[in-house]
C-alpha cells in the first residue's frame, strides 16, 4: 500500500509511479500541498523556473456536428439558429488578424459537418497557409481525423500525409476525453475509441508531428479512470517520444446533458494538475488552461505542476459555450504579469517549446530564436510550419 513517503521516495530518486501510486494521491486525505509540492519539484526539475506562453488565436470553421456528445454545449444541427459555417473569406480575414496581431499559431478545430466533403478540411489547412506561411496550423483532434477516414476512405496514414503536405504544423490534443469504456461509452458513446485515439497518435508521431493529449475530467468519471487515462498516454509516449504537452481540461456542465452536474472546484483543479505531472514523467509539459480554470487558478497552478499558462487564445468558444466565465482575450502584457506574479520567468514560445523574439519597434514580427525542448525525447524528424 502505498504511502506519502514511500511516494516521494520515488520522486526524489525520478522513478516511476504507479497506478494505485496515483489513486492513492487522489485520496482526499492525502495532502493537497504534499501533492503539489512533489509536483513542483518534478516542474522544476524539468522547467526550472520558467513558465511558458503564446501569442496565439483559435478558428472554429464550423460548429455543425453529426456527433451529439453528452457533454458538449458548442455543438449545433444543421437548421439550428445557432448553427454556422465560415467562408473562405472570413477564414482568410481570420488568418490576417493572427498575423496582424503578432500570433505565432492557429489552433483549428470544430464541428464534424455531415454535408462538407473531406477536401474542405484539407483546404481550409492549405488555404491558410498558402495566405499565412509564418503562422503555426495546429489543426484537427484524433477524433476528427477518424470521421475523415469515414469521409475520405483512407487510412490516418495518408490523411495525414495530405494535411502535412497542405501546412499542417501539429495536432491538438482534444478528443481523449476519458480513455476507460465505462466512461466513454456513456458521455461520447460515437467517438473513436481509445484504441483508436491512441493509434492516430502513434501515426502522428511517426510522420514526425508533435502532438499535445489532454483528459476531460470532472464529470461521471472517478479516480481510477483518470489515472487509467494517464498511464495509457504515459505508454505511448514511452514509445514514440511524440507528445510535447499534456492538457487537463476541467469539465463544465452549462448548456449540455450534463448540466446537473457540478464543475470540479479549484481543488480539483489543483490535485489533477499536480498528479498528471507526477503520473507524466515523460511528457515534458503541463499546460493550466486558464480559459477552463479560471485566472486564479491556471496562476497557482505554476507552483502545482504546471510551466506552461497557454496563450492569448483569441476567439475560444468551445468552453465559453459551456459556461466558461474567463475573458474572452488576455493581453501578453497581463499573462506576463500573471506569470511574474507567481514567481516565475515568463518565456515566449512557438507551439514546438521555440523561443519566440521580438522586434521592440514592430511587436507582431517575431522571429525563431533557441530551441526550448530539451526535454522531449527523440521521435521522426519534426514537422516545422
Amino acid at each position: 500500500m502505498p504511502t506519502l513517503t514511500s511516494i516521494r521516495r520515488k520522486v526524489e530518486a525520478g522513478e516511476r509511479l504507479s497506478l494505485d501510486d496515483g489513486l492513492f494521491l487522489y485520496e482526499p486525505t492525502t495532502p493537497l500541498h504534499e501533492v503539489g509540492a512533489l509536483a513542483n519539484l518534478v516542474r522544476e526539475r524539468k522547467s526550472g523556473n520558467v513558465a511558458y506562453y503564446n501569442i496565439n488565436t483559435h478558428l472554429n470553421a464550423t460548429n455543425i456536428c453529426v456527433y451529439r456528445c453528452t457533454f458538449c454545449a458548442f455543438r449545433s444541427d444543421l437548421r439550428e439558429a445557432k448553427g454556422y459555417v465560415m467562408s473562405d473569406e472570413q477564414i482568410l480575414a481570420r488568418g490576417q488578424e493572427a498575423v496582424d496581431t503578432g500570433c505565432t499559431e492557429m489552433h483549428i478545430v470544430g464541428g464534424l459537418h455531415h454535408q462538407k466533403k473531406y477536401d474542405w478540411y484539407v483546404h481550409i489547412i492549405r488555404l491558410l497557409h498558402d495566405a499565412f506561411p509564418e503562422l503555426h496550423l495546429k489543426a484537427w483532434t484524433g477524433v476528427e481525423i477518424n470521421w475523415f477516414e469515414f469521409l475520405a476512405k483512407k487510412s490516418v496514414r495518408e490523411i495525414l500525409e495530405d494535411l502535412i503536405e497542405a501546412g499542417l504544423g501539429s495536432m491538438p490534443g482534444g478528443g481523449a476525453e476519458i480513455f476507460h469504456p465505462e466512461v466513454r461509452s456513456k458521455i461520447c458513446e460515437h467517438k473513436s475509441d481509445a484504441v483508436k485515439w491512441l493509434d492516430i497518435h502513434r501515426t502522428a508521431h511517426q510522420l514526425g508531428l508533435r502532438t499535445n493529449c489532454t483528459m476531460l475530467y470532472g464529470h461521471i468519471e472517478n479516480a481510477y479512470h483518470r489515472i487509467d487515462h494517464l498511464i495509457r498516454l504515459r505508454e505511448l509516449q514511452d514509445e514514440t517520444g511524440g507528445f510535447q504537452t499534456f492538457i487537463p481540461l476541467a469539465f463544465h456542465p452549462d448548456n449540455t446533458g450534463l448540466s446537473h452536474i457540478k464543475k470540479p472546484s479549484g481543488l480539483m483543479d489543483l490535485r489533477t494538475l499536480a498528479i498528471s505531472r507526477l503520473m507524466l514523467d515523460n511528457i515534458p509539459h503541463i499546460k493550466a488552461y486558464w480559459i477552463m480554470l479560471g485566472i486564479g487558478t491556471a496562476q497557482t497552478a505554476l507552483a502545482y505542476g504546471a510551466d506552461d499558462i497557454d496563450g492569448t487564445v483569441r476567439h475560444e468558444l468551445i468552453y465559453h459555450d459551456a459556461g466558461a466565465t474567463t475573458p474572452e482575450l488576455l493581453t501578453t502584457e497581463q499573462i506576463r504579469r500573471l506569470i511574474v506574479e507567481a514567481g516565475r520567468e515568463p518565456i515566449e514560445r512557438d507551439t514546438l517549446y521555440r523561443r519566440i523574439v521580438r522586434d521592440p519597434a514592430q511587436p507582431s514580427k517575431w522571429t525563431v530564436g533557441e530551441d526550448l525542448s530539451s526535454g522531449h525525447t527523440p521521435c521522426a524528424v519534426l514537422a516545422t510550419p
